[in-house]
């Protein structure tokens, strides 16, 4: 969760602060208020050429985190190594010369 979270931050940081700052302006009818913030998250992560290459170039390493969380649901820090693999995978993709970080 932590690596999808540190791309989707690098990404769609934009996205996410806005939707950061309702939450928090908002601590009992954030689930309602913040939605279509929310979907402009999910959506910012569905279409970002960087995020879709980073799905395809990285899906190895994604699937075995994947797996290891799976595995170790009571002890994700076992998970780590893999954690990292994904993170220096994802590092490596860049975007192509015409799409915007």
């Amino acid at each position: 969760m932590q690596a999808a979270l540190e791309v989707t931050a690098r990404y769609c940081s934009k996205e996410m602060e806005a939707y950061g700052q309702c939450v928090v302006s908002k601590p009992s009818s954030w689930q309602v208020d913040c939605h279509q913030l929310k979907v402009g998250v999910a959506r910012c992560t569905s279409s970002h050429p960087v995020i879709q290459r980073i799905r395809q170039e990285c899906a190895e390493p994604f699937l075995a985190f994947e797996g290891c969380l799976r595995r170790n649901q009571a002890a994700t820090e076992n998970c780590a190594e893999h954690v990292g693999r994904f993170l220096r995978c994802a590092e490596k993709v860049k975007p192509a010369p015409l799409e915007q970080t």
